[in-house]
């Protein structure tokens, strides 16, 4: 056997459990600092089927200034203007003053209908 003194293996033996708790701890915090790969069939925002190129042009839809501001007229316009998003402001809406180039904004009145279109 060993030929250390019975106090001396319990000794040991709570100084090893010590450290056993922090040690988790430990691994733990770093496994949460992990990041997982997305799966395999996940799509990036603004690059499904219906992504515009990116780049908003907000003249080819000149067409929807009086129209009502359904999903679909509001989809197509973003479609056309080839933006990757829209964004519809209505009246009175606070928004961000940040400038996107690939956002097409679709400004509207209290009856909903497109007042203005344009990029940011």
């Amino acid at each position: 056997m060993t030929d250390r003194a019975p106090s001396e293996r319990t000794e040991s033996k709570r100084e090893s459990q010590g450290l056993l708790v922090p040690m988790i701890v430990l691994l733990l915090s770093v496994g949460a600092c992990s990041t997982m790969p997305p799966p395999a069939d996940a799509v990036a925002p603004g690059t499904g089927p219906s992504a515009g190129t990116g780049s908003c042009n907000a003249e080819p839809v000149a067409w929807a200034v009086g129209r009502e501001a359904t999903a679909e007229v509001v989809e197509r316009a973003r479609r056309e203007s080839g933006s990757a998003t829209v964004r519809v402001i209505p009246p009175g809406q606070m928004v961000t003053m940040d400038y996107r180039e690939d956002r097409l904004n679709v400004d509207t009145d209290a009856r909903n209908a497109i007042t203005r279109v344009r990029c940011g």
